[in-house]
């Protein structure tokens, strides 16, 4: 028996279908969508078909723009020599928040998963090569996460770029700043001790 009318049933499959969020907080959500004023709610809807109709990937880096080339790729202050390599958009807000790198990215959109049938072909591998193919690039930086999956996808990438010449390097993993030593696990430690640099 249904608790609820079709329509709004719907829109809670709909917000429980989003990564993360279950079938309370749908519930939740689309009662707040609910309340909202008819022209909060039009708005709401509005920007979903906006996102969808107006954002596109990167011709270069396929990361999310509405521009042919993203403005990071078409900027003259990034340094074109060096490519960082994500796993996700959400990674390069990430790196950009940190201040520290100046170069350009290119978004894989996944991981190669052979359980969840994603191979190399599913994700941006051909479209990284063709970029590495030019000799501008001197390096490509492996940022993919230091799971299972983002190492296997770190090794497979760096062997496809062996032949271009260009330098492949892998972010350093380690302890985070302000933890303890206590509480790290064994894999991090490893890390923290290959990656360690000379204090300066």
């Amino acid at each position: 028996m249904a608790f609820f009318p079709a329509a709004l049933e719907r829109l809670i499959d709909q917000f429980a279908a989003l990564p993360g969020i279950g079938r309370k907080s749908a519930q939740r959500l689309a009662f707040h969508v609910l309340a909202l004023p008819d022209a909060e709610a039009t708005a709401f809807a509005d920007a979903i078909r906006a996102a969808k109709q107006e954002v596109r990937c990167c011709r270069l880096c396929q990361n999310y723009t509405d521009q042919d080339i993203c403005p990071i790729c078409s900027s003259d202050r990034r340094d074109h020599s060096m490519i960082c390599v994500v796993s996700d958009p959400k990674d390069v807000l990430s790196l950009e928040r940190a201040r520290e790198y100046n170069g350009l990215y290119h978004v894989l959109h996944g991981v190669i998963s052979p359980m969840n049938h994603v191979g190399p072909d599913d994700i941006g591998v051909k479209e990284l090569l063709q970029r590495a193919a030019s000799e501008e690039v001197k390096e490509v930086i492996m940022a993919t996460n230091p799971d299972t999956e983002g190492e296997a996808t770190a090794i497979y990438i760096s062997r496809l770029l062996k032949p271009f010449g260009v330098r492949v390097s892998r972010l350093a993993y380690g302890i985070p700043v302000g933890s303890n030593l206590e509480f790290a696990d064994d894999a991090t430690l490893t890390r923290a001790l290959e990656g360690r640099t000379e204090m300066q």
